[in-house]
């Protein structure tokens, strides 16, 4: 835990994470205050469905977009722009309350699209902040702390939304977006760090062999986690604490194995190694449904998932350009979109077809494939031991032989 200590100790470090998880709090928010919100307006599911497609959709098509035009207008413009579209929006679906399913539908997508880029920014920044030995434990760290987004906002969302209204979870998420934005915004580092405007076109970015796996892995490992989410749910149901409180646990694994693998250093088998962790654990939990069984298992599971994510963060720093850092993220950010939403949508067919089990298929399969990728694709996964993981300068020095 020392490595972590002292990186709490650098000057900024501390600040910028809790800046950061506060802005993205209500990503573990707002989808399911959406959900209880417009099914309770319209008493149909599935017109709360479509309404968090329409935002999922505006999501993945802004990741890259928004990162890009950090780098052409500054983070800080960018950053206030789209948290002023999205807290509108917000706003707009919290208190329009006899609006049609289109317009919902249409206000989500805004919303979406105008989610404030403060993941790719941050991922920008730490490289600037810690010296390259501290960068994996940083990426680490961040992966980690982000389950608490994921473990308090849906029992935030859950008690406020059911004991008191379904309007006010929504307006707490847009306080949340609003404060933590400005704390962000406001922080020196945002100001101090100048991304270049890049000189490719959009999604040259993917050609990065590092890219393009981290990419196509977060989609698999994201969908695998959200399949199991839906399994649980439906093995559970609503009715008592039993699915909150595995799920709880798997983010709790989660957390415990980036704060301990955070400090290992990168190696060609480090992304494979750890989804074969998450693909056992997914693969054990099938076995059975039993409460006990289910939080021993996707503890396994979830031991995994916080250290993939910091290799995939840590790989895409190490090889791209500092000026394609953001968009990079972004394409990283919205393969984890789309595996989200393939993942549940997966997880739902076989649940009807098979019962709760079959969330538990979907994401075994999932994790397999994500465990499976890298193995054949090692020769994309760097080896960054012993390797500075600082993104790679615009510019560099041109050596000059003497006459």
């Amino acid at each position: 835990m020392s490595t972590y200590s002292s990186l709490l100790k650098t000057p900024g470090v501390a600040r910028i994470i809790a800046a950061q998880l506060t802005a993205r709090f209500p990503f573990g928010m707002l989808s399911l205050a959406y959900l209880l919100h417009i099914e309770q307006i319209t008493g149909s599911y599935g017109a709360a469905g479509l309404v968090l497609a329409a935002t999922s959709i505006g999501q993945a098509i802004a990741g890259p977009l928004t990162s890009r035009w950090m780098g052409v207008w500054g983070m800080r413009r960018v950053l206030t722009l789209t948290m002023i579209v999205c807290a509108t929006s917000i706003g707009l679906i919290a208190f329009i309350v006899d609006a049609s399913v289109p317009v919902y539908m249409i206000i989500g997508f805004i919303g979406g699209l105008s989610m404030p880029p403060i993941q790719p920014a941050v991922r920008t920044i730490y490289p600037k902040m810690v010296n390259s030995k501290q960068l994996t434990a940083l990426f680490s760290l961040d992966a980690s702390a982000q389950e608490i987004i994921w473990v308090a906002g849906p029992v935030i969302t859950t008690f406020v939304a059911t004991q008191i209204s379904t309007t006010l979870a929504i307006v707490i998420a847009g306080v949340f977006l609003v404060g933590g934005g400005l704390w962000f915004i406001l922080s020196p580092e945002v100001g101090r760090v100048r991304i270049p405007r890049s000189k490719r076109k959009l999604g040259v970015v993917l050609s990065k062999p590092a890219v393009l796996l981290s990419t196509i892995v977060g989609f698999l490992l994201v969908g695998a986690c959200a399949a199991v989410e839906a399994g649980v749910v439906a093995a559970f149901g609503h009715g008592g604490p039993e699915a909150g409180i595995v799920l709880a646990v798997f983010a709790i694994g989660s957390l415990a194995g980036g704060l301990s693998f955070g400090h290992v250093p990168v190696g060609p088998w480090a992304l494979s190694r750890r989804m074969l962790g998450v693909f056992v654990g997914m693969a054990l939990a099938m076995f059975s449904l039993n409460f006990w069984w289910l939080g021993v298992t996707l503890l396994i599971a979830g031991i995994g998932i916080a250290p993939a994510l910091a290799v995939m963060f840590a790989i895409v720093s190490a090889t791209v350009k500092f000026s394609d850092t953001a968009e990079a993220y972004g394409w990283v950010g919205t393969g984890q979109l789309i595996g989200a939403a393939l993942g549940s949508a997966a997880a739902g067919f076989l649940i009807d077809a098979n019962g709760a089990v079959g969330g538990f298929w979907a994401a075994a399969a999932f994790a397999f494939v994500g465990f499976l990728i890298p193995t054949i694709l090692r020769s994309w996964h760097p080896d960054l031991r012993g390797r500075e993981l600082s993104s790679i300068p615009d510019t560099a020095p041109v050596p000059i032989q003497p006459s």
